[in-house]
């Protein structure tokens, strides 16, 4: 049992860089510990960062709960590795619920972590949980770093520095998923989409892609958190003749989809998102007897040349922690990246408060545009210890922040379900 014990105009294929250049290739990522020393290290450090989570073990998006906390386990595991070198350990990880906006459990959690004292909250996975605490953090002091938030608003948020996010804004994803349906030869679409800033902002992003590569909305239907009835907006988008539906969705997936399939509407016409991109076949929530099929979905993903053996990894430290095997990977590679990003900014920093570590974040991703490329912590850690600036190459993509502590390279993934109703990546 591990001391971490638990108590988001881009081409359709390839990676995609933000920045505007060309498709992103991540080679040779290696899996975590036993990157080799590129530098002796020649300073020392004496550290002890201690973060907490605010994800969603419950609520609307808790599918994504376990692989974005498998992910911060794996790398605290892994800074932990090296402490007798770096000087710098990872407390233990005070685990926190973020829940959704209905049912709240995240005010609870962020107070908690507030009074613990945690240099970073990681989370929340809903941009709508997220806004709702993150002035909270912000007057405490404490980083707010998300894997998984991807509405626009946080750019320009007010958040005095201490808002960074590993996952693209709704920007890339809805620019892929409108060029991803176009390129599919699909011309008349409509859109079902959650009323919040998460839905509204990936529905515009998309329609305004799809649009603008010839295609048509033929209808457009909302729906707002905690709805559970669908039936007529399912009615509208059916009565419009679509040869195409987008579900921008949280869990009401498990609703709307075997609906829209019981009244004949064909799953390989379906276009889902990062929200609703589920192994529907290893879910018992889903009808053994509802196939999608054909179905395709976008999500934020590592790069697809990416290793391999990261999933491995990850399963290997959350079973270990005593879970059964994670069977959907959705911002595991950016939450393990948030944790390794974090800890090298204290490193670099020589400092476990937030202030401090939050001036380094930026250096540390690259976005200073003068350091030393290296794919593990340990490489990085090595480059810091040595007295230069690292720049630190992720799971997750190149992900070097600009001032708003946005990442400017990042990938999005496409993804295809087969007969067993489980999805593997296309592109």
């Amino acid at each position: 049992m591990s001391v971490f014990t638990r108590s988001r105009k881009a081409t359709v294929l390839g990676a995609i860089a933000l920045a505007g250049a060309s498709a992103l290739v991540l080679a040779g990522c290696s899996g975590g510990t036993g990157g080799e020393a590129t530098t002796p290290p020649t300073e020392s450090r004496d550290l002890s960062l201690k973060i907490g989570t605010i994800l969603p073990q419950t609520g609307s998006l808790s599918f994504l709960g376990p692989p974005e906390e498998a992910g911060v386990g794996l790398a605290a595991a892994d800074v932990n590795a090296y402490a007798e070198t770096s000087g710098l350990t990872i407390d233990d990880i005070v685990w926190g619920d973020s829940g959704d906006t209905d049912n709240k459990a995240y005010a609870t959690t962020i107070q908690t972590l507030i009074s613990e004292g945690v240099t970073a909250a990681i989370g929340a996975a809903s941009s709508g949980v997220t806004k709702l605490f993150l002035d909270d953090a912000v007057a405490a002091g404490i980083i707010t770093f998300s894997p998984a938030n991807t509405s626009l608003d946080f750019t320009s948020w007010d958040d005095n520095g201490l808002y960074w996010r590993t996952a693209p804004s709704d920007t890339l994803q809805g620019e892929v998923l409108g060029n991803l349906v176009a390129e599919d030869g699909k011309e008349n679409v409509a859109v079902l989409y959650l009323n919040d800033s998460y839905g509204t902002g990936l529905n515009d992003v998309f329609q305004e892609t799809f649009t603008g590569a010839g295609g048509t909305i033929v209808a457009e239907q909302s729906y707002n958190t905690g709805d559970t009835s669908f039936d007529a907006q399912i009615s509208a988008l059916i009565a419009s003749n679509p040869d195409a539906i987008v579900l921008i969705t949280f869990d009401e997936i498990y609703t709307i989809g075997p609906a829209l399939i019981a009244a004949g509407y064909p799953a390989d016409q379906l276009y889902l998102v990062d929200g609703n991109l589920k192994n529907f076949g290893s879910d018992d929530k889903w009808p053994a007897d509802v196939s999608m099929e054909g179905a395709k979905g976008t999500t934020p993903a590592g790069p697809l040349e990416a290793d391999a053996g990261f999933q491995d990894r990850l399963n290997e430290w959350w079973v270990a922690d005593g879970n059964t095997e994670l069977t959907d990977f959705s911002y595991a590679n950016e939450s393990y990246d948030a944790v390794i990003l974090l800890a090298l900014a204290s490193l670099a920093a020589n400092s476990t408060d937030a202030a401090d570590v939050a001036a380094k974040l930026q250096e540390v991703s690259g976005g200073s545009g003068d350091g030393e490329k290296c794919d593990t912590y340990e490489a990085c850690a090595d480059i810091i210890l040595a007295g230069n600036v690292a720049d630190y190459d992720g799971h997750s993509g190149p992900i070097t922040f600009d001032e708003n502590g946005d990442p400017t390279e990042a990938t999005i993934g496409i993804f295809q379900y087969g007969a067993d109703n489980l999805n593997t990546r296309i592109g």
